[in-house]
């Protein structure tokens, strides 16, 4: 009986949290494998590797990976709020694909930022928060006065909560030197935002409908 509910609790877990799952099994086995020397370049994304075409799939592995326990659960309870309320909306399959293609874009624009500016080329980059901020994004033209919290205590919209966190994160690795990836930060928004333009011009009135809910 017990074998049989905990097929049922599996199978009707929604893509938000089997991503979850992925991302602590993802840590669990870095654990074991992080003191292995090429480790970083066979799953973190380094922009001097993509630019050379080496190792291209951590465009992918890199944004299921985190650095500490406390990296991982902040980004998976964000991903948990936003993502579950994301998929709702929009649905599983759009949910996967928004969630993927941000995540890769993030990458991208983290890689060719860094080779514009010649900086971070020989920087590591993992973590989902690329994501994560296009799921935000995509929130920001979809239901752009859902309230939320910033930092899980400070309420606002979502608009206006998705721009103060991209520039309070700026500012915070500016001022501390914490290694936040700020350009695949965009990088997801910006992914977000256009996916959400388009789902808010394909389905208007739906778009409408849902936004007289937190009117």
């Amino acid at each position: 009986m017990n074998v049989l509910r905990a097929k049922n609790f599996f199978c009707n877990m929604n893509a938000t949290r089997w991503i979850i799952v992925l991302n602590i099994a993802f840590f669990i086995i870095a654990i074991f494998f992080s003191k292995n020397q090429n480790f970083l370049d066979y799953f973190a994304l380094k922009p001097d590797n993509i630019l050379h075409f080496r190792y291209l799939w951590t465009l992918l592995t890199s944004f299921f990976l985190h650095l500490n326990f406390s990296h991982l659960f902040v980004n998976m309870l964000s991903l948990l709020f936003i993502g579950s309320f994301v998929e709702r909306v929009i649905g599983r399959k759009r949910f996967l694909f928004i969630y993927l293609i941000s995540g890769l874009i993030a990458g991208l624009f983290f890689t060719f930022l860094a080779l514009a500016f010649q900086s971070e080329l020989q920087v590591y980059a993992i973590g989902a928060s690329g994501a994560i901020f296009a799921l935000g994004g995509l929130l920001m033209i979809l239901t752009p006065k859902l309230p939320v919290l910033v930092f899980f205590m400070i309420p606002m919209k979502m608009f206006n909560a998705m721009l103060f966190l991209l520039i309070a994160l700026w500012v915070i690795s500016w001022l501390s030197g914490l290694p936040i990836g700020n350009t695949a930060h965009l990088g997801g928004l910006l992914a977000g935002i256009a996916y959400g333009l388009y789902l808010k011009r394909k389905y208007k009135k739906k778009i409408i409908m849902l936004n007289r809910m937190f009117s």
